[in-house]
């Protein structure tokens, strides 16, 4: 479905439904993964973890695991802290603690998980046999798990050279916001929580350094988003030119964010292979990576709405606990999530007043970083959950409501209260293109049938918006310095007329070497399957950094049609000396160079040849390389946005909740694989009920993970997962070069909070508000039970009173 004010007309590959080429190695097993490589003489890491959250390192003794069978080397933080400088998550923010990274414990061990020691061996078994043989001495230090303790005064540190555990503090502020509180006809507040969870992707992570002693050079194979990212740590820790070092992501198993930021292990297998002359690989286990790979979205809102008489919004205040574990990631800081959260928060409506405060608190847990829309899914739990409060208080529907507060289209650009600016997009169009695909007033008047019989159904609406594309006027994490605004591509045609393109970006699921391929082959003029993308390398393009943040179709989609049409001018150039004629009256299509109305024509291969081969047949001015290098930078960004309708029922019984349906309509862009989209969406809405539904990391009162394996922390199946219905709102956007939009993150923003509405829906007849996800059976049972409690002692009080 097609609803927009600004269409196009679609090409013959841009937009065409293209099945993935990933596809065929990854299904039949040929795909190429960092554990699948075994250079000769490869040895083997196993850590020896903390099992303290807090405590001190009093002594470590290796000496009986440097004796182990196929032991080659046992390293502590002493052995490697000449080799390897510590790195710093560097930010511009004023009230910003930056904790040193380094590979292993020195000193203190501050979550549980942490690696203390690294044991390197002929093979993983003879690896983790020694680590038996370690002996630590620890002295116990008190455990610093609950974000809101760890703030206060006085409360034990983890880093005591921080003199504090709040390691980010920000306000955003728009307008008077107390006056607008003071004088509004309507309030609504809450307090809201969602729970830490991870990502827990197919392949964990693993990575394999190669050193060159003859070069004194580097190759790291890792599983991670972001090689360029990695190879500019590796170059600051190690102190090599950045030539002399090369981070290779291959296929990689899925990332979701998880896979977006170093980590010491990367570190060490590097400082290892330096050291030892051989390659070393580590490969995490699921209990490790569940326990040790980064978490997100621990936060606590407080929040307030106000509105006036006519339920338009006057104002907006919130503070946020954000439980950051125990490190600022590299690169992102420790303000990655919180300081997102509130600066998202107002999202794509109206608030004239405003004022969001966060505290990015560290704790004795495993660092927070990076996962699918990043503070986003939080700051849209909390305000769509106040705009269905704010509904149920004035009495009127949870879509009207929207319709009166969302920003309008002839109101943009729009600067939200945070500074965020909003620079196109169907907000209210949205709306109701999700409302007319589930069917919405069908859908009430059922549910009004259903509640008669006794039924707990519930339907619930989320619209949020969002920044796509970043470009390098604006950081992707508060304040940091790196640039991640701009995406480079080199685009070559051989001399057979084949096209192989370079690409800075990682692809961890995305179909990006489908998208990018479609791309520049309509922009140079070539079949689809002539062209090939190479991705996932540091070493292919200058400036590369990976994939993260709804980026890489829109900065690398954008860098591949400059770089294709800057081919495709010299290769009609070519074209015009061996057709003899004008390049304004050449057409290069399905890779044919043509005179427009003629029959005249010559293959892409033919003219490669002429260029690269038969010289004589060209003067030397058309005989330029057929390629082109080029970087592409959309300065601010884009905007992208969704309305998500959930459709739920509880069962009375068992407290499980059945999602009986799902609608999504988005604002991406110009689409350039409708399929591939689809399944962006598929995949996001299904990560978002797990954390609305099942998923969570959970601590004990000592700092000790319970949840990691994957009986105690659940996933959804696809039993779970309903069908959806999926609407796109294909309007191009006026700030992208092709129109396009990012969308990989939209599905895991906008689900939580729809579900969340519609359990809240499901229960208010019982007079349950739903602001803490997951909602898990059991927490339903305890509301419900609490409900029903109220209940019955309002009745009893009511009775009594009525006899007295």
């Amino acid at each position: 479905m097609t609803s927009a004010p600004e269409l196009y007309t679609r090409p013959k590959i841009i937009g065409a439904r293209i099945k993935r080429t990933e596809d065929p190695r990854l299904l039949t097993g040929d795909g190429a993964f960092t554990d699948d490589r075994h250079p000769a003489r490869t040895l083997h890491v196993a850590f020896r973890r903390s099992d303290q959250s807090h405590a001190r390192i009093r002594a470590v003794d290796c000496a009986a695991a440097r004796a182990a069978p196929g032991v080659v080397a046992v390293f502590t933080a002493e052995d490697l802290a000449e080799s390897v400088k510590p790195l710093v998550a560097t930010s511009k923010m004023p009230n910003y603690y930056a904790t040193p990274i380094i590979p292993l414990a020195r000193g203190k061990v501050r979550y549980v998980g942490e690696p203390v020691v690294g044991v390197v061996a002929a093979n993983r078994y003879q690896a983790e046999d020694a680590l038996e043989r370690i002996s630590i001495d620890y002295e116990p230090l008190p455990a610093i798990v609950d974000a809101e303790a760890a703030a206060r005064s006085g409360a034990a540190l983890l880093h005591e050279e921080a003199g504090t555990n709040v390691l980010v503090s920000r306000e955003f502020k728009r307008g008077d916001i107390d006056a607008a509180m003071s004088s509004a006809a309507f309030r609504v507040q809450g307090r809201f929580r969602m729970r830490r969870k991870t990502t827990v992707a197919m392949e964990p992570r693993a990575c394999l350094a190669e050193y060159d002693a003859a070069r004194d050079a580097l190759t790291l194979h890792s599983a991670t988003q972001v090689p360029g990212i990695i190879r500019d740590a590796l170059v600051l820790a190690f102190g090599l030119p950045a030539e002399r070092i090369r981070v290779a992501a291959p296929d990689v198993g899925g990332g979701f964010g998880g896979k977006g930021s170093l980590y010491v292990e990367e570190l060490f297998v590097c400082a290892a292979a330096r050291r030892l002359g051989c390659p070393v690989k580590w490969t995490s286990d699921r209990l490790e990576d569940l326990a040790t790979s980064s978490q997100a979205f621990d936060e606590i809102v407080d929040a307030e709405l106000a509105l006036d008489r006519d339920a338009r919004i006057v104002g907006v205040r919130a503070d946020v606990i954000g439980d950051v574990g125990a490190y600022s990631i590299y690169p992102w800081t420790a303000a990655l999530e919180p300081v997102q959260v509130v600066s998202f928060l107002p999202g794509p409506y109206r608030v004239p007043n405003y004022r969001g405060r966060v505290q990015a608190v560290a704790t004795a847990k495993a660092p927070t970083g990076p996962y699918r829309g990043v503070g986003r899914p939080i700051s849209t739990f909390v305000m769509e959950r106040l705009v269905d409060m704010a509904a149920a208080r004035i009495g009127i529907d949870a879509r009207d409501i929207r319709l009166r507060n969302l920003v309008a289209t002839d109101e943009l650009p729009y600067k939200v209260a945070s500074g965020i600016v909003w620079d196109k997009s169907g907000f209210q169009e949205g709306l109701n293109a999700a409302c007319a695909a589930i069917g919405y007033d069908a859908l009430r008047a059922r549910q009004k049938h259903a509640r008669e019989a006794g039924r707990w159904v519930g339907i619930g609406i989320a619209s949020y918006a969002e920044l796509t594309g970043i470009g390098s006027r604006i950081s992707v994490a508060p304040g940091m310095p790196l640039n991640t605004g701009t995406e480079t591509a080199m685009v070559r045609m051989d001399e057979t007329g084949h096209i192989a393109a370079s690409f800075g970006i990682a692809s961890h699921g995305q179909g990006l070497e489908t998208t990018l391929a479609q791309i520049v082959a309509e922009h140079i003029g070539s079949r689809f399957e002539d062209v090939r993308v190479a991705q996932g390398d540091s070493s292919l393009v200058a400036g590369s950094t990976g994939t993260y943040a709804s980026r890489s179709l829109v900065l690398a989609g954008g860098a591949g049609t400059l770089a294709a049409q800057a081919v495709r001018e010299k290769l009609l150039n070519a074209a015009s000396y061996l057709l003899e004629a004008s390049p304004a009256d050449l057409v290069a299509e399905a890779g044919r160079v043509t005179v427009a109305g003629t029959d005249r024509s010559i293959t892409f291969g033919e003219i490669a040849r002429a260029v690269y081969s038969d010289t004589s047949t060209l003067p030397p001015e058309a005989r330029d390389e057929l390629t082109a290098t080029k970087t592409y930078d959309p300065v601010f960004g884009t905007t992208t946005s969704a309305t998500h309708i959930a459709v739920v029922e509880i069962d009375p019984e068992t407290y499980q909740v059945r999602v009986d349906g799902f609608a999504v309509a988005e604002d991406c862009g110009r689409l350039v694989n409708p399929m591939i989209v689809d399944g962006q969406v598929h995949g996001g809405v299904a990560q978002g009920i797990g954390a609305a539904l099942y998923e969570e990391v959970i601590y004990d009162d000592d700092g000790q993970i319970t949840t990691a394996n994957l009986a105690d922390y659940v996933v959804p199946s696809a039993c779970e997962i309903p069908a959806m219905q999926v609407v796109h709102l294909e309007s191009a956007s006026p700030t992208t070069l092709g129109g396009f939009r990012g969308m990989g993150e939209g599905g895991t923003i906008g689900a939580p909070a729809a579900m969340a509405n519609a359990l809240s829906d499901a229960l208010a007849p019982l007079g349950i508000e739903i602001n803490e996800l997951p909602a898990t059976p059991e927490r339903l049972f305890r509301l419900v039970e609490a409900a029903r409690r109220r209940r019955q002692l309002q009745a009893s009080e009511s009775g009594h009173s009525a006899e007295t």
